[in-house]
């Protein structure tokens, strides 16, 4: 059994910052207002929900100089890494794909806030555990004892009061912002559900392999779940049904995020 070293390097800071949108073949795909069969933005109090997490999605992009960090080959090698083991684990509990996608958000996040010690592996699995341990707490009823969360032969294995020391940094580096808007937030507002409920697992599955790729950082949760949704419906509705999305949707974003989707993930999804 490794046990991992308590100390790391300097603090990396690094600020955070914070329409239409058209189909594959340019076609104005989107819905200003909201949808005649739906219930959810009935009442103001619905709408001000929804403007509300666009508020609140806004500052989950990294600053520049943050990504450039990030996109160092071998934060890219070790992410890439770490992060397969992760949805991995996912897959093996069974859990939720907010869980999984809650905890590649609280890694990339520790990422922009604190440096890792250089060509440490034992570090790198240890901010893994940490963080798919905290996604697994915040999101799912039964959560594995953090010995039994060590499972598919991970390089290193922590003692639990190693990861639980671990446990307090990472949210002390996030500064306690466990809750945080995602993807799969935005879904439900964008589809309706009577007549696209079959493609929602594929979509859900599109915006989980997204944490695989670093590049997506770059786009905020509704984008990317626009993006993934667009792709999924033109995939598998013959009657191209209309998908509605909210006016703060960039159109441009989401036709670079939707290409991304295309050039890196849509092989190894489907």
């Amino acid at each position: 059994m490794s046990e991992s070293s308590e100390h790391f390097a300097a603090d990396l800071y690094c600020d955070e910052s914070a329409g239409e949108v058209v189909s594959s073949n340019g076609e104005l795909c989107c819905c200003i207002h909201p949808p005649a069969y739906s219930d959810d933005f009935s009442t103001e109090a619905e709408a001000a929900i929804v403007d509300h997490m666009f508020d609140s999605e806004l500052d989950q992009i990294p600053a520049p100089e943050a990504m450039q960090l990030l996109e160092r080959k071998e934060i890219v090698t070790a992410r890439r890494d770490v992060v397969n083991w992760m949805l991995k684990v996912h897959s093996y509990y069974n859990f939720r794909h907010q869980t999984a996608y809650l905890s590649v958000n609280y890694l990339d996040r520790f990422l922009c806030s604190r440096a890792l010690p250089g060509g440490k592996r034992w570090a790198w699995q240890l901010l893994a555990v940490a963080c798919l341990s905290l996604a697994a707490k915040m999101e799912e009823t039964n959560v594995p004892l953090l010995v039994n969360l060590q499972v598919l032969a991970p390089k290193f294995v922590f003692k639990p009061r190693t990861v639980q020391r671990m446990e307090l940094l990472v949210m002390a580096s996030l500064r306690w912002r466990l809750r945080v808007i995602t993807p799969f937030d935005f879904v439900d507002y964008f589809i309706p559900k009577p007549h696209f409920c079959g493609v929602f697992s594929s979509v859900w599955d599109l915006i989980l392999a997204t944490c695989r790729v670093i590049g997506f950082l770059k786009y905020t949760p509704s984008t990317i779940a626009a993006a993934a949704l667009l792709y999924t419906v033109d995939g598998n509705v013959p009657d191209r049904k209309i998908v509605f999305l909210h006016d703060r949707v960039s159109k441009e974003m989401v036709k670079r995020c939707r290409l991304m989707l295309e050039e890196h993930l849509i092989d190894g999804v489907h």
